[in-house]
């Protein structure tokens, strides 16, 4: 079992993170929270845009290396 991580939403447990990432809604409003609060503001915005996109690659993440997406690490 996969313990938790400041990779994860949040800090919160791999299957909670995953089940917010599963949800369209809550997957962008963490994704942008937890971007602004690591200081990537332009990866935070990124998310607001282009979040159905996002939104795929964090499922696409979390299933297979069972962390949110770091692809736009700015």
């Amino acid at each position: 079992m996969a313990k938790a991580s400041s990779k994860d939403y949040f800090g919160l447990s791999w299957i909670v993170s995953l089940i917010l990432a599963i949800i369209p809604v809550t997957a962008w409003i963490c994704g942008m929270v937890t971007r602004f609060q690591e200081g990537k503001i332009v990866a935070g915005i990124i998310r607001i845009f282009g979040g159905w996109l996002i939104w795929i690659l964090d499922l696409i993440f979390m299933l297979t290396h069972h962390s949110i997406c770091r692809l736009l690490n700015l």
